[in-house]
């Protein structure tokens, strides 16, 4: 099984990790910028933090044949801390680079005014750069949130195609679709989806602009569940071909669109057999 993990924070993943990864099938990934747990005061911080995404989680990854890309932004939650906002500046240096292939996570967390001044300042820089954009909705209130996104996104004027709505669930899943944004699914326990839920979302709304992802993190959570997902698919009477277009390439088309995919190193081949999917020693 050929994974693209198009949103872990391999940041707070050890090197374990990223050889279990491989072993089950992932072979690319995309990190996003994203909050540490702690606070950040100062713009350095953020410096040295963007630099590890673009620098050392490649090399790491790169031990164990997964390609490694990132997103960078200002994160909602920090985006209300006024000690946070000049990091705004220094955005373009990073979206300028290899490797950096959406703004994001951009969005809200608590959908005050700080936020919608942040989220649309970023969306704008997509647009300059012509970049995707991964976007967050809020944890809390999510139907208001996903809709006050989309709201947004539109005002933007970006190509809604070039967007990505993630950890959106059952309530949120036909907006997002309807406003031709890219639908994000979060496969995280407890607070997110499960594979099977997944599935049902996957047979009732079709496989169309649809990503995938562990979201895993500093958190409680399973940088192998794309991999059950995939699975959960296969026990639902989903094709190897389906499965590779959710946990492949569809992530491939939609960041492709940065043009900055760096794929060529490693094996992007699927391996089948009958209706599954050969796991490389998972």
């Amino acid at each position: 099984m050929r994974i693209f993990d198009p949103h872990i924070h391999m940041t707070s993943r050890t090197t374990d990790d990223y050889e279990r990864m491989a072993a089950a099938g992932v072979r690319a990934l995309v990190e996003p910028a994203f909050w540490l747990g702690q606070p950040r005061t100062t713009v350095g911080s953020f410096t040295d933090y963007f630099d590890g995404l673009i620098g050392w989680e490649p090399f790491r990854a790169a031990q164990f044949g997964i390609a490694h890309h990132c997103t960078i932004a200002l994160n909602p939650k920090e985006a209300n801390d006024p000690r946070c906002r000049e990091v705004l500046d220094v955005l373009p240096r990073y979206l300028a680079k290899d490797r950096v292939v959406a703004v994001g996570e951009i969005g809200y967390d608590s959908m005050t005014p700080a936020e919608d001044e942040v989220f649309a300042a970023q969306l704008a820089l997509a647009v300059e750069h012509e970049l995707p954009a991964l976007v967050h909705t809020p944890h809390r209130d999510k139907a208001r949130g996903t809709q006050r996104t989309l709201d947004v996104v539109k005002e933007s004027g970006i190509d809604p195609g070039l967007v990505v709505v993630d950890h959106i669930n059952e309530l949120t899943v036909r907006p997002v679709a309807d406003a031709g944004c890219w639908t994000g699914f979060s496969i995280y326990p407890d607070t997110k989806m499960s594979p099977d839920r997944m599935v049902t979302i996957l047979q009732e709304h079709g496989l169309h602009r649809v990503l995938v992802n562990s979201a895993a993190d500093w958190g409680r959570s399973d940088p192998l569940l794309t991999l059950r997902t995939g699975e959960a698919m296969l026990a639902a009477g989903f094709t190897a071909d389906d499965v590779d277009r959710v946990l492949w390439r569809n992530p491939v088309e939609f960041y492709g669109q940065s043009g900055r995919l760096q794929l060529d190193a490693v094996d992007t081949e699927p391996t089948f057999e009958g209706n599954s999917i050969l796991r490389g020693g998972a």
